[in-house]
């Protein structure tokens, strides 16, 4: 039987033969932390005892906070310096841009190669048909030190876009089309392959858009294998490309019809709640952003710039643009893209990721409505406001008018705001450490019956700078409505249980820390987001998957919870339930309390 594009890469560097659902070390070609998360990774290496496998295979990219405008962002960065001066690391520093641009176009990732990094959206790299994956901060730590990570083989998807979308239509219009058909957790644990005549002539842009938005489907990674095109765009002639044979075999081939589709837009909130621009046509909106991994580049701000050229942004609304790369952005300088730009009204910022770490411009205040170019407008990501996502050309569009729209229904004069109305309300090496025996866990549960509960609901990104485990506990729920006082009310021992996709969104370490810093024994859930699972496994974090029976829980109830047989008990109704039992790498890695724990 043939392979899959994903079989085929793992299976050459694992040097096994592997099927979905194997766990295999895997080699990985380049390593890469950030200024978020970097200086975590560089605690556990050194807490642990560790060395650096390869330097030349291993990077820094400062691209959170190119300003280093927040303290603890600045100390993080300075932190991460050192350590790269030390082991002989390359540091792509704060005046360089997002780490995952830079790692294609600077062409340390090629096709076929293996990438991981501090970023949740590092699969973005199935642009170019190589393997990229977010992880966490343990896991970029291993991956530093040995040159290798421990992966379960996902299975995989065939996805074929059928027709031509419309002329106003985008790269960014398909994606959010795929995210409203898939939903929020319709890719969740799998590869999957795009084809279709719409893919095949797509640009390197528009392929970095589309994988971009793989997170927000709960995929562990969109494939696009790339075409003669793309490889001379990559700077590429002959290369090998790795491709799925033709006898391959999918869990599921999907296909969809994106004949006329026109703009598209996300409404606040979840990212897949996404509708026509035509049905939130006349929106008001305070401010527009154009940037992120997902579309600040050259040709994302380009379009843009031919809509706003020889026009003024609408009075009263603030436009930010933020180019992915250095070279994005002094190759819109030379062309006089960023005076066009600023002629109309525009901040231009730093390269960089912008809003949606925090750390840059591109955040909103209280009752501020955004109209984002971005991947990500989960409540509270990019601030106080509300967040719309949606295309360079609709987000340029839209910041003319004043209100959301599309660039063939731009009004001769602008809507202005209303006067009168007010504001708006709104250093170890081993230890001698004894071996967890505790496999049967018994504790009250705490009922969430909710589904896609994601990281920044669990830890909110405003203390990601925090790398000290005991402070995280307190934080822990705060940003999730109708439990902002968990982390007051919750004991040590207690169990929680939620639905689907649990820790949707970024590869915070935090959102797992925080439970083990107050004491939560275990978390069930319906389904876990692909790297919070890997996060709670790589931290000795019992977590576990179940099969829910109706009336199964209240809160208050007593449950029993067995590691080694799946079994759940609830002592309080006498209901019995089915979970997955510890596989034997969670096992081992939950007995000695961590992934890089080294018990003498």
């Amino acid at each position: 039987m043939g392979r899959t594009i994903i079989e085929k890469i793992i299976s050459l560097r694992s040097g096994k033969e592997v099927k979905p659902g194997d766990i295999v070390d895997v080699s990985i070609d380049v390593r890469v932390a950030r200024d978020f998360g970097g200086a975590n990774v560089v605690k556990n290496i050194l807490d642990a005892g560790l060395s650096v496998d390869a330097p030349s295979l291993t990077f820094f990219t400062f691209d959170c906070n190119p300003g280093g405008s927040d303290q603890k962002y600045a100390a993080n960065q300075q932190f991460c310096r050192q350590f790269a001066r030390d082991h002989g690391i390359r540091v792509y520093d704060i005046d360089m841009g997002i780490g995952t641009h830079i790692a294609i176009d600077e062409g340390l990732v090629r096709p076929g190669d293996t990438f991981v990094s501090t970023d949740s959206h590092a699969n973005i790299m199935g642009a170019i048909g190589a393997f990229g994956q977010g992880m966490g901060d343990i896991d970029i730590a291993a991956a530093f030190s040995s040159g290798k990570v421990w992966f379960k083989v996902p299975g995989s998807l065939k996805i074929v876009l059928r027709g031509i979308p419309s002329r106003d239509a985008t790269a960014k219009d398909v994606a959010l089309k795929m995210l409203e058909d898939l939903g929020a957790h319709g890719l969740l644990g799998y590869c999957a392959e795009l084809y279709g005549e719409y893919i095949d002539g797509l640009g390197l842009a528009g392929r970095m858009t589309i994988a971009s938005m793989c997170t927000e489907m709960g995929g562990i990674i969109i494939i696009i294998p790339p075409n003669d095109a793309v490889m001379h765009e990559l700077g590429i002639e002959g290369g090998e490309i790795v491709t799925a044979d033709r006898d391959a075999c999918y869990d599921r081939v999907l296909e969809m019809d994106i004949s006329g589709l026109s703009p598209m837009v996300s409404r606040p909130g979840h990212p897949e709640d996404v509708v026509t621009v035509e049905e939130v046509k006349g929106t008001k909106i305070d401010s527009a952003f154009i940037g992120s991994c997902t579309n600040g580049r050259y040709e994302d701000i380009k379009a843009a710039a031919d809509i706003l050229r020889g026009r003024k942004v609408a009075p009263g609304v603030v436009l930010k643009v933020v180019p992915s790369t250095r070279k994005v952005w002094e190759k819109c300088l030379d062309e006089g893209i960023i005076k066009t730009l600023m002629d109309s009204g525009a901040l231009v910022g730093n390269a960089g990721c912008a809003g949606c770490a925090a750390g840059q411009i591109g955040q909103n205040g209280p009752g501020e409505v955004t109209v984002s170019a971005g991947n990500r407008n989960f409540t509270g990501k990019q601030g106080k406001g509300s967040v719309y996502l949606a295309s360079t050309e609709t987000v340029a569009a839209s910041a003319l008018a004043g209100y959301l729209t599309t660039k063939t229904d731009i009004p001769s004069e602008p809507v202005v705001f209303p006067k009168g109305k007010g504001f708006p309300s709104v250093k170890a090496s081993c230890k001698d450490v004894k071996m967890v025996e505790r496999m049967v866990l018994r504790g009250k549960v705490w009922y969430i019956p909710r589904d896609n509960i994601d990281t920044d609901m669990i830890f909110h990104n405003r203390y990601l700078t925090i790398t000290d485990v005991n402070e995280m506990g307190q934080y822990t729920f705060d940003n999730l409505q109708g439990f902002e006082d968990f982390a007051r009310r919750a004991g040590t021992g207690d169990i929680v249980v939620v639905g689907k996709n649990f820790g949707a969104g970024s590869s915070r370490q935090q959102a797992v820390e925080c439970f083990r810093s107050l004491g939560i024994s275990v978390i069930l859930a319906e389904s876990f987001g692909a790297i919070y699972e890997r996060n709670a496994i790589n931290t000795g974090m019992p977590i576990m998957v179940f099969d829910p029976v109706e009336g199964g829980f209240e809160d208050g109830d007593e449950l029993e919870v067995d590691l080694i047989h799946g079994r759940i008990s609830n002592i309080s109704k006498g209901v019995d339930m089915k979970g997955e039992p510890f596989s034997d790498v969670q096992l081992e890695i939950y007995k000695r309390g961590g992934l890089l724990v080294r018990p003498c």
